[in-house]
């Protein structure tokens, strides 16, 4: 089986500084001194994602968001490998990469102008994007006049109409009314029956169990399963109804302590 995505022995290390001079001070002691503590928001991920809906699950603070930052190249791994293959498009965050004072139209010219496709793609595609939007005059309004869901409109009609092997969604659709939820999912199934993959991050479980064919659960930064829907999901729900089975990954307690060097010594 070929798969479109694989994520091979990945981790993501932060460096923590308690304040802001702290990172001045390490720049000029280099080799010499260490002010920061090491946070590992992933460590040791290995997954294959083949054609069709993954969903991509865990509690709050697990990585998921930063693994999906990963594999859409928005962020580099600290170890470990991502391979592609196929176009990629995104939805990470609600209204990201929009610009708030320009239209919705000027603000899809500019996506499709960054994700390669070439003027003449792009003003093709236009009125097919305002149609599945739904926006009405709304469209050549700035976006900063826009409700969140017709920010999540705009995004879904833009990221699909590039026509990806790749489609990433981080939670954007919940804010979602229920007509445009089901609007995203038959066009997701059309994206399965093509071949595409999708990689869907959520905390419905109804979602999951409604849209997805394998599921994979994140739980401090690591792997906890990742298989067959139902059999996740279960795992899943056993783990938030007993909250001292969920790693908490804290900002100002991370996996590895700082180094401490001694003082240079004055000649």
């Amino acid at each position: 089986m070929s798969f479109r995505v694989e994520v091979s022995a990945l981790a993501k290390r932060y460096n923590i500084y308690a304040r802001p001079v702290d990172r001045l001070k390490e720049l000029m002691w280099r080799n010499t001194r260490c002010y920061h503590k090491e946070y590992w928001a992933l460590r040791d991920i290995n997954i294959q994602f083949a054609e069709g809906v993954t969903a991509l699950i865990g509690p709050n603070g697990s990585g998921k968001s930063t693994l999906l930052q990963i594999i859409a190249g928005v962020l580099e791994p600290t170890e470990g490998t991502v391979k592609r293959n196929g176009r990629i498009t995104a939805i990470l965050e609600l209204g990201a990469g929009f610009q708030a004072d320009f239209s919705g139209r000027e603000n899809v010219i500019l996506n499709g102008m960054i994700l390669g496709m070439s003027q003449d793609e792009i003003m093709g595609r236009l009125e097919s994007i305002a149609e599945f939007a739904e926006l009405g005059d709304f469209f050549d309004q700035p976006i900063k006049t826009y409700s969140s869901g017709m920010v999540v409109r705009l995004a879904f009609a833009t990221a699909v109409s590039v026509d990806p092997e790749i489609l990433i969604v981080d939670e954007a659709l919940a804010v979602g009314d229920s007509y445009f939820q089901k609007k995203c999912k038959d066009h997701i199934w059309k994206m399965k029956d093509l071949g595409k993959t999708i990689i869907f991050c959520t905390h419905d479980m109804g979602a999951v169990k409604d849209w997805c064919q394998h599921a994979v659960l994140l739980n401090g930064g690591k792997i906890m399963r990742q298989g067959p829907v139902q059999e996740v999901v279960t795992l899943f729900e056993e783990l938030m109804d007993n909250r001292e089975l969920v790693t908490e990954k804290k900002f100002t307690a991370p996996v590895v302590k700082a180094r401490r060097f001694s003082e240079p010594q004055s000649v």
